[in-house]
């Protein structure tokens, strides 16, 4: 019918070919996963922790939403007096990661009560 091609199969390859594409092929999937886990590296060390945390990648994602919801709630309220916008970036890094802990503590302890 009009409209419809025909696909052919592509020709058999030689093996040798064949190991090529594949080696290729790991070599780029190990540079993805590389790629990945620097990513996920440089998360951990933006996102606050507990020391006992020991975070898999999504456990990571998860505490870092909740760090951005977090952020939002301290960018809408008050909270936060004048000076830690004022002060060093890493003064104001500080006072957040020790702020976010504490909230995470709350939020944990009070799920842990209410089931």
């Amino acid at each position: 019918p009009q409209g419809k091609r025909s696909r052919r199969s592509p020709a058999p390859q030689p093996p040798e070919d064949a190991h090529a594409q594949r080696v290729i092929a790991n070599v780029r999937e190990r540079q993805r996963t590389q790629s990945l886990n620097d990513a996920f590296a440089e998360l951990r060390k933006i996102i606050p922790t507990l020391p006992s945390d020991k975070l898999s990648k999504i456990q990571t994602l998860k505490l870092a939403a909740r760090y951005i919801d977090f952020l939002c709630q301290v960018l809408q309220s008050d909270e936060l007096d004048h000076k830690v916008a004022t002060s060093c970036n890493f003064l104001a890094h500080e006072r957040l990661s020790y702020a976010f802990s504490v909230w995470r503590m709350e939020g944990a302890w009070s799920m842990s009560a209410s089931h």
